[in-house]
């Protein structure tokens, strides 16, 4: 490690390109993660009683538990690679998604949303990596509202109630924030998932804070009882570093004999018999050679909101028409693809200050933070990509401190001309960024993503074709409801430039940036018209994809998994992931989906008798 920081401190360094380009590379040459993490399988079984398709947030969850039982063995297939170190660097985190352990994905163009966009597409980026998406992500934790689930319980899915799934939520969690690890009504100690407020940030967090006060707002733990008011981002971190769902949740078991993993397996297909339906295995290529692997007990499927549909899809299970039109022999006609789901936001409403308060790329690119950060994981490099703080706002109830929040505001101690990953990182045009934010680009600022936690708009994964290497084709459908999404949003602008007008931010001078997007222009700049312009011309997804295999009874015909995840009309096959959401719940969906996947392994249990109450935590 000293010879790294030895490295890193050299002149030459610098030349090779930015901080996250020379840090990046850096790591990625000389810091692989080469233990923690269980090894590939290079011999597996020709059976297991469960194949778990994907290694991402819910798969290392499930093979945790699963494996609890000594009774069962398990595979885990992942597409992706190893885990590395360098994924650890919370400030990096926007960076990864320039590595291979990004899937890639574009929306397609549409009416309306990401129209600033380079080809009028948003990035959607998703983990392909042990750990999935968990090691992208920007490592906020927060569970929701009570109603969320109280709300999937009501459309027939009994057991996903709010005092049900709670439960499952604290089984998880090492919470080691002090002040609210002595709530033992909603937080614990005792799980593998370590929560924790980061040890560094910017002073304009604390200024959003004291301006959520000032306009009559609260300090909260949004994990806790209520979730209306301001607050510090919960992190799923440990000692300034990432934790992932796979060094949560993989690492501690990595001896277990009962569990496989495959990495760099792309699956082609779930082997399903189209007389009985019943799912018996996993068809899966690896370095150009295929491989059939059978699953005595279950196949479950946990790819993600775009990639389990599209499995689904090509193995059969999906909306007659349109797998009919792919040439593919439907086995079951369920809506697949359908009820997708996302939080939405405008992105780089910004604010200029007259301090150097700011998070910015070369101020964290010094040799003494980087000795800081490798000797105690302190520090700028500490901090997950600047986002900071949040506050949760009920716009139809501002006045019930224990209303449903439909709006986040995210708060991050820059913008996007604080990192020179971030313009690429959203897709931005080179035309819109250098005549909005070129001319600031040496400017200290600070900037809050209002984001949509309850939208109306619903999008479709469809297929390009029936080729499991080509991508899918995403329709995000971003407003595309009557109006309701894009007054929420609105709603959010209106109450982040009354909190910059505050004692605590115009300590800092700060000012809204105001030159106008080039397709806005002809609307006056502030008013109702230009916003409701720029949200459609920068959209930023905040990467919450979700709803895809809606979870619903048998009676819904939405739905295409029943309560306990199995999969209409076919026996042997359960859906564990975001996408069995059937509404996308007023969270950043990380921890939603490691609750969803600590109770399908108990339903699980249960469905092949053997006692969960033993694995209680």
């Amino acid at each position: 490690m000293f010879h790294s920081l030895t490295i890193l401190a050299t002149p030459s360094l610098a030349a090779r390109g930015s901080f996250f380009e020379a840090i990046g590379g850096l790591l990625r040459d000389t810091l692989t993660l080469t233990n923690g993490e269980p090894p590939d399988t290079l011999q597996p079984l020709p059976a297991y009683d469960f194949v778990i398709i994907g290694a991402g947030t819910a798969g290392c969850v499930l093979a945790n538990r699963l494996t609890e039982v000594e009774n069962f063995n398990v595979l885990l297939v992942e597409a992706g690679g190893q885990e590395q170190m360098f994924m650890d660097i919370p400030v990096l985190a926007t960076m990864l998604q320039f590595t291979d352990a990004n899937w890639n994905y574009y929306t397609e163009p549409q009416k309306a949303g990401c129209m600033g966009m380079r080809a009028g597409r948003c990035a959607w980026p998703r983990g392909k990596v042990v750990g999935g998406s968990s090691v992208l992500h920007s490592m906020m934790h927060t569970r929701g509202n009570k109603k969320d689930y109280d709300r999937w319980a009501a459309a027939g899915n009994p057991g996903w109630d709010y005092q049900s799934v709670l439960n499952y939520f604290k089984r998880l969690e090492n919470m080691k924030i002090p002040e609210l690890a002595r709530d033992k009504k909603f937080h614990s100690t005792e799980g593998e998932m370590t929560i924790q407020y980061p040890s560094w940030r910017t002073p304009l967090s604390e200024a959003f804070l004291k301006a959520g006060v000032e306009t009559g707002g609260k300090i909260i733990d949004y994990n806790g009882e209520k979730q209306i008011g301001y607050s510090i981002i919960q992190f799923t971190m440990n000692n300034g570093t990432r934790m992932s769902a796979s060094k949560a949740f993989l690492h501690p078991i990595k001896h277990r004999k009962n569990l496989h993993i495959v990495k760099m397996a792309h699956v082609k297909r779930i082997l399903i018999d189209p007389w009985s339906k019943r799912a018996y295995g996993v068809e899966y290529d690896k370095y150009r050679k295929t491989y059939k692997v059978l699953a005595t007990k279950e196949v479950i499927l946990s790819a993600g909101a775009i990639n389990s549909p599209q499995i689904l899809m090509i193995s059969g299970v999906g909306p007659k028409q349109h797998l009919t039109e792919k040439n593919i022999t439907t086995i079951v006609d369920l809506p697949v693809g359908y009820n997708l789901q996302d939080h939405w936001a405008l992105g780089g409403l910004t604010f200029v200050i007259n301090t150097t308060d700011s998070i910015r790329s070369e101020r964290v690119a010094t040799a003494d933070n980087i000795i800081e950060y490798f000797s105690y994981h302190t520090g700028p490099l500490s901090a997950p990509s600047g986002t900071e703080a949040l506050a949760f706002i009920d716009t139809k109830h501002p006045n019930n401190p224990d209303g449903y929040p439909d709006l986040e505001l995210l708060f991050v101690g820059g913008s996007l001309v604080s990192q020179p990953t971030y313009k690429n990182a959203f897709a931005i045009s080179d035309y819109v960024y250098d005549k909005v934010y070129g001319p600031i680009e040496n400017r200290d600022t600070w900037m809050v993503f209002p984001m949509l936690l309850l939208p109306e708009s619903k999008g479709r994964i469809l297929l390009k074709d029936k080729n499991p290497y080509q991508k899918p084709l995403i329709y995000a459908n971003y407003f595309s409801d009557r109006g309701h999404d894009q007054k929420v949003i609105l709603h959010g602008i209106r109450k982040i430039i009354q909190l910059s007008k505050t004692k605590a931010f115009q300590k800092f001078g700060s000012k809204l940036h105001d030159i106008p997007l080039p397709n806005c222009a002809h609307h006056k700049f502030n008013s109702d018209q230009y916003w409701y312009c720029a949200m459609k011309t920068l959209t930023n997804t905040i990467y919450h994809h979700c709803c895809t295999n809606k979870m619903g009874p048998s009676t819904d015909p939405e739905s295409v998994v029943d309560p306990r995840l199995k999969v209409h009309g076919v026996t042997g096959l359960r859906v564990v992931d975001a996408s069995i959401m059937p509404h996308v719940p007023a969270a950043h969906t990380n921890a939603p989906t490691m609750m969803i996947a600590e109770k399908a392994a108990d339903l699980i249990k249960e469905d092949w008798n053997f006692p969960t109450k033993r694995y209680q935590r």
